[in-house]
């Protein structure tokens, strides 16, 4: 990987000039700069953006903001205190990343708590919340107070997709300050891949197009075969269409793969987890007492194995729409050429089955085919079953390209 020189945050924020005077000007007012303005800084933030927007790497920008060392350069990005922010690393930064499908009661009364301590070396003790979507109701509630009434050295920052009640606490949205965090451009994500990844140009742009400029998406597509791979079946289902049991096969196939991809990926560090878990509780010890010790471990052994299900759930459906995100990709370059649209193509890779099936499908029927994959994506998140929806979803498309 090529090595990169350290960026201040100003120069991480460039191509977001609002977010980076935003979060510049808080910075400044909390290290009392003469001339800022008292009203910059606040306790409770939420980031809200698109999906690979970039919002908890925006959210640890803030956090180098607030704790760089620097006496003339806020957020120089070189000292101690900044580097170890923007990794995630800092003593007095926690950073909350839930991996369940929804963030329950238990887990926050732990960050409230956090919440309470005062900063050891920094001059704020910083609460990152990733994808605060998932708080339950009963979550929201009990962090309330704490957004309300933080310590005066405590700053949270929410980082969520959208203000929308349906996303959010409403409750919880009114007492942050919201910092909408724009998609980055084409440009600074081939600047990343190419940097930071080492990709070549052609694949970078070709990573940052397909990707829809989600930053971690296009950095799994330049680095991993299996994502690379993945993507090309669900594209290709857009041909397989044509054929008529084959497409329902290749349906069945894609569905087993990514389910399966989805818990291999993560086996080990599952593996790890219980084995971690096993030796605190003394799980195969002898003795005296061994045996009383035993008796608790059965209950906090299954409640992990519920915890590390309800993970692999929520990794299956997010991989099964992003592959639903690719194939509606290439409906969408269908599109383009049918319309004679002079802009970029999602897939330009696939140009040619985009534009035979622009030659193939009505405008009407692209759309409908759209609309098939929507509805695909929604059923999903309501727990129906995989094959079902996908296969559903392949029968709409079938009808609306006129396939027999």
């Amino acid at each position: 990987m090529t090595t990169v020189a350290p960026r201040s945050v100003a120069q991480r924020l460039a191509d977001a000039p609002k977010v980076r005077d935003t979060i510049l000007a808080a910075a400044a007012a909390a290290r009392g700069v003469e001339g800022a303005d008292p009203h910059a800084f606040a306790h409770a933030w939420l980031f809200t953006g698109p999906p690979g927007a970039g919002r908890s790497n925006a959210a640890l920008a803030f956090a180098a903001a607030l704790m760089c060392e620097d006496p003339s350069e806020i957020g120089c990005g070189r000292c101690k205190s900044c580097c170890d922010a923007l990794a995630g690393t800092h003593t007095d930064l926690v950073h909350v990343v839930p991996r369940e499908l929804a963030i329950k009661v238990e887990p926050v009364r732990e960050i409230v708590a956090q919440a309470s301590r005062l900063p050891t070396v920094a001059s704020h003790r910083i609460l990152i919340i990733q994808n605060a979507d998932r708080l339950t109701k009963e979550a929201a509630d009990v962090l309330l107070k704490t957004v309300e009434e933080p310590p005066e050295q405590t700053v949270i920052v929410l980082c969520a997709p959208s203000t929308d009640p349906q996303d959010i606490s409403q409750t919880l949205r009114s007492r942050c300050r919201h910092l909408y965090i724009p998609a980055p451009s084409q440009r600074e994500v081939v600047r990343v891949l190419m940097e930071e990844e080492g990709a070549s140009e052609h694949d970078a742009q070709l990573a940052a197009a397909a990707s829809l400029h989600h930053i971690g998406r296009a950095r799994k597509l330049v680095t991993m075969e299996s994502v690379q791979s993945r993507r090309a079946a669900a594209i290709n289902l857009a041909e397989l269409v044509f054929h008529g049991a084959q497409g329902f096969q290749a349906v069945s196939t894609l569905v087993k793969r990514v389910q399966k991809e989805a818990v291999d990926d993560y086996a080990e560090a599952d593996a790890a987890e219980r084995e971690k878990l096993e030796v605190a509780l003394g799980v195969g010890t002898k003795g005296r007492g061994a045996a009383k010790a035993m008796s608790g471990t059965a209950s906090e052994l299954k409640e992990l194995e519920a915890a590390q299900k309800a993970r692999a759930t929520r990794r299956k459906r997010d991989a099964l729409d992003l592959s639903l995100v690719d194939l509606a990709g290439i409906y969408r370059d269908a599109l383009v050429f049918k319309s004679g649209a002079e802009v970029p193509l999602t897939h330009p890779d696939f140009s040619g089955l985009a534009e035979e099936i622009a030659k193939r499908v009505s405008l009407e029927g692209l759309v409908a085919c759209q609309d098939a994959i929507a509805q695909c994506r929604a059923r999903l998140h309501q727990s129906v079953d995989p094959t079902v929806a996908f296969n559903g979803m392949l029968g709409h498309i079938r009808k609306a390209c006129g396939a027999r």
